[in-house]
């Protein structure tokens, strides 16, 4: 599913970025966690509480995954889409391209929900992948007919705007203006007038038509950054400079909004976006910085062979049980480790995951 750049345009820190981003959804969260119940002990009780999505109104660091999976989709675009421009393919083409990534990400999302036990009127049809293909799909579309820095900002601002101007000042049929909870929010409105098969509440869902729209601006972010990164006559520690200042200028901005228009991913609020989008290019910044310009890399193998083939892990563990062989595996051992024995157990889940995605990269299968 990921438009893979060749080899001589080749972004290892992308790739290890996502690796590092998806690990925590496939095993890692889970350790943090469980240390923090074995030990009680304060520092993994802190990181033990960023593994979770955070309550109405704040932010942890698990409700950053998924924005920057979709600001690296972005980063992508200029290395992809843009390249088969240039080379003559059609806009048509290209637009086909687009929606059937975006189709697959939805059917693939309502399998991952379900879709093959048939139980239709259960279904929730919104999803994770089809938040990411949605949001990818109009960046994409986006991005292919205004290519220049400047446009790609006007609409990133003009959608974060409107976006906005519409949860806060334009009063939602029966509720009001300015109602940030699910049922009285456009977001919750929208959802349940046009939204097919089940919301993950009664009243709205998380990944619903709106959180899509705005989300896309994240996706212009990312073809922003890929943009910057591609041109050769910008040396590579002013482009890290550049990109890690937008972040930290979005992430300012998101902050001091804050205090009256609350960071809510719920509900995709400008604050939750900018600051997710900014925090996303921080750490794009950062590991473009250490891998491709310091080349500091041979620690990132372990990363790419997970960030190569993210949504095929995405999947897998939905659909396997790699519990079963890592207790196989390791059960005997972890033993020995009295109460830390889920934690090792825990390891080698992410051990057998790690080598069924290592098959995979030997196939060059991405």
């Amino acid at each position: 599913m990921s438009d893979i750049p060749h080899q001589k345009e080749r972004l290892l820190s992308l790739d290890t970025l996502r690796g590092f981003d998806m690990l925590w959804i496939v095993g890692g969260g889970f350790l943090f966690l469980k240390l923090a119940e074995i030990t009680e002990w304060g520092w993994a009780d802190a990181l033990a509480k960023q593994m979770h999505h955070a309550k109405w109104g704040s932010f942890h660091f698990f409700d950053l995954i998924f924005p920057l999976f979709i600001l690296m989709s972005g980063v992508v675009i200029p290395y992809s889409l843009y390249s088969r421009l240039d080379k003559g393919e059609s806009k048509k083409s290209i637009y086909l391209k687009i929606i059937k990534r975006f189709v697959i990400l939805v059917v693939l999302g309502a399998v991952y929900n379900g879709a093959l036990q048939f139980k239709f009127s259960e279904l929730r049809v919104a999803s994770v992948l089809g938040l990411i293909g949605g949001a990818y799909a109009i960046g994409a579309l986006i991005a292919v007919n205004f290519r220049s820095a400047k446009s790609l900002g006007i609409w990133v601002l003009g959608i974060l705007l409107g976006y906005g101007v519409l949860q806060l000042f334009i009063p939602v049929p029966g509720y009001g203006a300015g109602v940030l909870n699910g049922e009285g929010s456009w977001n919750g409105y929208i959802d349940r007038l046009l939204m097919p098969g089940k919301l993950l509440s009664k009243t709205m869902d998380p990944e619903g038509i709106l959180a899509v729209v705005v989300s896309s601006s994240i996706t212009l972010m990312g073809v922003w950054a890929g943009m910057l990164l591609k041109r050769d006559e910008i040396s590579p520690y002013k482009k890290t400079g550049i990109i890690a200042g937008v972040g930290g200028g979005f992430v300012v901005v998101a902050l001091i909004l804050k205090t009256w228009y609350p960071i809510i991913k719920g509900l995709a609020t400008v604050p939750y976006i900018m600051l997710s989008g900014g925090l996303s290019l921080l750490l794009l910044a950062l590991f473009y910085l250490v891998i491709d310009v310091w080349k500091v890399q041979r620690w990132t193998l372990f990363f790419r062979v997970i960030g190569m083939n993210s949504i095929t892990i995405y999947l897998a563990v939905k659909i396997f049980d790699f519990w079963k062989p890592a207790s196989f595996i390791f059960g005997g051992v972890s033993r020995y480790f009295g109460d830390f024995a889920p934690l090792i157990i825990g390891l080698g889940v992410i051990c057998v995951e790690w080598i069924f995605l290592y098959f995979l990269y030997g196939k060059k299968f991405f």
